[in-house]
């Protein structure tokens, strides 16, 4: 493999982002959206958390990218301004290779570098044992769960919330 990068996202990202997103809307529960996304709705989202001064980061190697990692405001109400909700994934082809711990290492870093106190990560209660452990390694402690919250795939599915402080 050759040396991962990441880098701040671009919009040539944009359509891979996409790919690597609409992966999991398709055959998982670790994202609760059904629809899958478009390169316009990235682009969107891409302007929305630029301009308010979020990391939004990929990961890639050889032109390839692999995975991605992004935060978005924890609440529209104003006190809550320092506080993020991340959101990280990895093409299914990075899994497992350490590319996810490198992304939120550098994530997190990005975060602190932006002024930002609390990132919380909200994870599927199912399917989702290595971003949990991801988030644990990095520090995160757990904050709490909620059940029964949501339906994908005719189930019901619920999610944790971890912390943390920077």
């Amino acid at each position: 493999m050759s040396a991962l990068h990441v880098r701040p996202v671009a919009d040539a990202d944009l359509p891979g982002i996409r790919d690597i997103y609409n992966h999991y809307v398709r055959t998982s529960t670790v994202t609760y959206d059904e629809v899958e996304s478009t390169t316009e709705g990235w682009a969107h989202k891409k302007q929305q958390i630029i301009a308010a001064g979020i990391p939004f980061l990929v990961a890639e190697s050889g032109g390839e990218l692999l995975g991605y990692a992004l935060g978005q405001p924890w609440s529209p109400k104003s006190a809550y301004r320092f506080t993020i909700e991340n959101s990280i994934y990895l093409a299914p082809s990075a899994a497992g290779r350490g590319i996810g711990w490198a992304l939120l290492a550098e994530f997190l870093e990005a975060c602190r570098a932006a002024g930002l106190r609390q990132v919380v990560a909200v994870i599927a209660d199912r399917g989702a044992d290595a971003s949990i452990a991801l988030h644990r390694k990095a520090g995160f402690t757990d904050a709490g769960r909620l059940t029964d919250v949501g339906v994908k795939f005719g189930e019901s599915q619920g999610v944790y919330f971890l912390q943390k402080a920077l």
